[in-house]
């Protein structure tokens, strides 16, 4: 059944954006996987937008490896108590599924002649040590998913092709300048649940990259990283232990549509640091330590969610989220969390969230001390 259920994952044709945390099966649903030289293997063009399944039939159908699931160019090797990665991967193979095994390391030649390679799975490994040759091969390589292992630095001369890295829960404590250096199609990566410092980022790490989203949650950050790339929509930092935001901190992130820094220790929001951030839609502050509604909401036009739940705010202004006169707000908000704070709630005026698309976008109540 399970090259079934393969067969049917690759049919769907999801369009789920590179941003949201997913399972390590959803690179299966991109349509590049499905549509990815098509032309190559069927020497036709294909006109329905469907993909034909003649086409990407293996050429090497009789390899596979031992316990290994092979159908469709997908090689799934997860789940075999593995030890090195296998061989006699047929090298038309666009996806090598090796999680949940017990690799410990990746050898100069462990994927020679994939070329074809398109998504990587290398999750939950103990992998310690990447020799620096080891993906050399993969010029194809678009996600490497290489999460939960025992990785203490980020590996070298990744794949110039690489769109996603998926690098979290491993031992990293330092990110040096260079180690992303021509990766100019990189646009995710998700690095949280390393014991990163702000002292661990180099000047100049980040240099080169064009991201549109980075994850560094659940590590040791005690600011906002310096340097980050100033392309980026989408800056996730929760489970830090940031403490202020200053003026300068956000000033680079022009573009960003969505921060998340919940569950850290903020206290302090210095006043114009939102002002930096004019395409902001989603603002991230719960379980925080803010006594106020921070200065500057009413002036983000575009923004439509604020979690400021579980913090400290005792009082919420009558023109803490909304601008004064009609017209001046592009987007009105329809999620706006204030519950788990000691606010009198019946003494906030209506008119407070008068550019609010619904009462029931507005979450208040269940304070306990």
């Amino acid at each position: 059944m399970r090259p079934l259920w393969l067969l049917a994952a690759l049919l769907a044709l999801g369009q789920a954006l590179p941003f949201e945390q997913k399972g390590f099966w959803d690179f299966a649903l991109d349509d590049g996987l499905l549509m990815m030289n098509d032309e190559e293997a069927s020497g036709a063009e294909s006109t329905s937008g469907v993909p034909d399944l003649d086409a990407l039939t293996p050429t090497f159908s009789s390899m596979c490896p031992f316990g290994c699931h092979c159908h469709l160019r997908v090689v799934q090797c997860s789940d075999l108590g593995l030890k090195t990665v296998p061989k006699e991967v047929s090298p038309d193979t666009t996806l090598l599924d090796l999680q949940n095994n017990d690799i410990s390391e990746l050898r100069k030649d462990d994927f020679k002649g994939l070329q074809h390679l398109y998504a990587l799975v290398l999750v939950n490994n103990k992998i310690t040590k990447i020799h620096e040759k080891a993906f050399s091969p993969l010029r194809k390589l678009q996600k490497l998913y290489i999460s939960k292992n025992h990785l203490v630095e980020i590996p070298p001369n990744l794949p110039s092709s690489l769109v996603e890295l998926r690098i979290h829960d491993n031992r990293i404590r330092k990110v040096p300048k260079g180690v992303f250096s021509g990766l100019r199609n990189m646009n995710c990566i998700e690095m949280g649940g390393n014991p990163l410092e702000n002292s661990g980022f180099e000047p100049g790490a980040f240099d080169g990259l064009k991201l549109n989203y980075l994850r560094i949650s659940e590590a040791k950050l005690t600011g906002i990283p310096k340097d980050l790339p100033e392309t980026l929509n989408e800056l996730h930092l929760d489970h830090n232990k940031i403490q202020a935001i200053e003026l300068e901190d956000l000033l680079r992130y022009s573009k960003l549509y969505r921060l998340g820094l919940g569950h850290n220790q903020i206290r302090m929001i210095e006043n114009g640091s939102l002002s930096f951030l004019p395409t902001l839609r989603e603002l991230h502050l719960d379980n925080n330590k803010l006594s106020r509604v921070p200065a500057g909401l009413p002036d983000l036009k575009l923004l439509q969610v604020v979690y400021l739940h579980s913090n400290n705010i005792t009082k919420v202004g009558v023109n803490d989220f909304c601008p004064v006169g009609f017209g001046v707000k592009r987007a009105y908000y329809n999620g706006i969390s204030l519950f788990n704070n000691p606010v009198p709630y019946w003494e906030v005026q209506p008119a407070t969230f008068r550019c609010v698309t619904d009462r029931l976008a507005i979450q208040f109540g269940n304070y306990k001390k």
